[in-house]
């Protein structure tokens, strides 16, 4: 190539994308459906994937392994997401947060459920067991788990993940 400027019809290599944004790219079809799932139309799961794209992408940590990433798209999108309908319904999106809350169904668990559960929380570990039940149990914030356990949100956050993924490696049937 020459040093003269370009034609508009002359072809520019750009530099290869960055790993994590090929990820982020590559991730971005689930990140629509998931979307689109709870909106409903194509165009304002478009403009939200958008959104979503337009702020996630600038802040990935390059080498961070896929699950990240992912784990990251989801989020931004569940923010995005919140934005939307608070937007959408005219609430704040903690007024909103609250009315999840309360339509969440709080009963209707079978015995055969609550045994299952019981049985899967005994095979945990003391930290991993009390960490799941304040959480989903007696539905504890992340602070409020902290301050019960003595420890920081972002332990606890680790912590309940690592617990939820112990928790789904249990085996009843052994």
């Amino acid at each position: 190539m020459t040093s003269e400027p370009h034609d508009s019809g002359d072809v520019v290599e750009l530099p290869a994308a960055s790993n994590a944004v090929d990820i982020a790219l590559d991730e971005l079809e689930m990140v629509y459906a998931f979307i689109y799932a709870r909106v409903g139309n194509r165009a304002d799961a478009e403009d939200l994937t958008q959104q979503v794209a337009m702020k996630a992408i600038p802040r990935l940590r390059q080498g961070a392994p896929a699950s990240a990433i992912r784990g990251y798209l989801f989020a931004t999108a569940r923010s995005v997401l919140g934005g939307f309908w608070s937007t959408r319904l005219g609430l704040s999106e903690s007024e909103l947060h609250e009315d999840l809350l309360m339509a969440m169904p709080t009963g209707g668990y079978s015995q055969e459920s609550a045994d299952r559960a019981a049985l899967i929380l005994a095979a945990l570990s003391d930290n991993y067991r009390r960490v799941l039940e304040l959480r989903f149990l007696h539905g504890y914030s992340l602070k409020e788990v902290a301050a019960e356990m003595r420890s920081t949100v972002g332990a606890v956050k680790v912590m309940q993940l690592r617990a939820l993924r112990a928790a789904a490696k249990v085996r009843l049937d052994a």
